[in-house]
């Protein structure tokens, strides 16, 4: 049986029991971006922490942004950090081909564009045990193509605008400092060791100055916030571990190191890799391998701890 529709200007065909080469197109959105990740990591780079290096005004260190100046989310992050720094772009706006000329602009010839994802659905009729015929929701990633200011002419200024040179560092950072307070976690200081234990429900963290920086700090207690969010009561998130070293474990660990990423690039923090999670590589490996779709789902998992944690913070007035 085989069903024609359209979603979001887009048509979609499937037919039953035969993929279309339009289903092998989106099952290669999830084998291309996780192979490229793996084959990062098998480098023994973690692509998630290496473009601090951004002048641009909206911020040295910052997510992807939209031309509205809005972040992108879940693994668009990991996508347009790695290409911003294959290319060596530090301007952190992308725009469709469109939305460059709408805005006075246009992209330069012969650049090329790097390519992001937006998950959608579309409707099939499917045929029940019983004979009945419903529709049923089939989730998609539609991928498209954006550019970088920087491969733009003619924007308006704020895109190309640098930004002012550092005054220098500033220890402990306060802002990140009162970040982490608003959420009233419960974080006690002291010991070597920096964990969240679930059972009792609190963070430890080792005092700021047994780190070599501030960013370090900010940057593990990042990670453990982002564990934190994990908690029955917050947003119930379990991989089906088993036990300290499985798949279920190792998955928790890469939404946590996401976690952070994510979050020190709203906070304007540059993250330090940290020794104690280089042995993490190798059993986030065995994770992506096994599954394609497992960095779509860490990064998404751990967007939604950042954004539960943005929720905790005190509302502008």
């Amino acid at each position: 049986m085989a069903t024609t529709t359209t979603t979001a200007g887009k048509t979609i065909s499937s037919t039953t029991g035969n993929a279309t080469s339009k289903t092998t197109k989106r099952t290669d959105v999830y084998t291309r971006v996780t192979s490229r990740i793996i084959e990062e990591l098998e480098r023994g780079v973690r692509p998630w922490l290496k473009p601090w290096n951004a002048e641009n005004a909206a911020g040295r260190i910052t997510r992807p942004l939209r031309h509205s100046g809005q972040p992108y989310q879940g693994v668009n992050i990991l996508m347009l950090w790695e290409s911003a720094e294959t290319q060596g772009f530090s301007c952190p706006f992308w725009l469709t081909f469109q939305q460059a000329r709408q805005l006075g602009g246009h992209v330069r010839k012969g650049e090329h564009g790097s390519p992001v994802v937006y998950a959608s659905t579309f409707k099939r009729t499917e045929e029940t045990d019983d004979g009945k015929e419903v529709e049923a929701d089939i989730p998609f990633l539609k991928e498209y193509t954006v550019f970088n200011a920087e491969q733009c002419e003619g924007l308006p200024g704020h895109y190309y605008t640098l930004a002012k040179p550092p005054a220098g560092n500033i220890e402990p950072i306060a802002h990140a400092e009162q970040f982490f307070a608003n959420t009233q976690a419960d974080i006690r200081r002291g010991g070597n060791q920096a964990y969240y234990a679930s059972t009792d429900d609190f963070i430890r963290m080792p005092p700021l100055e047994a780190f070599c920086d501030a960013e370090s700090h900010a940057a593990t207690l990042a990670h453990e916030m982002t564990h934190w969010t994990r908690h029955q009561s917050r947003l119930n998130r379990e991989f089906g571990r088993k036990r300290w070293g499985d798949e279920g474990y190792a998955m928790e660990e890469l939404v946590a190191e996401l976690g952070s990423a994510f979050l020190c690039a709203d906070l304007n923090i540059t993250p330090e890799i940290r020794e104690d999670h280089a042995s993490y590589i190798a059993n986030w490996l065995t994770v992506l391998k096994n599954d394609k779709r497992a960095i779509f789902s860490a990064a998404s998992h751990a967007s939604k701890a950042i954004e539960y944690l943005h929720g905790l913070q005190p509302k502008a007035e």
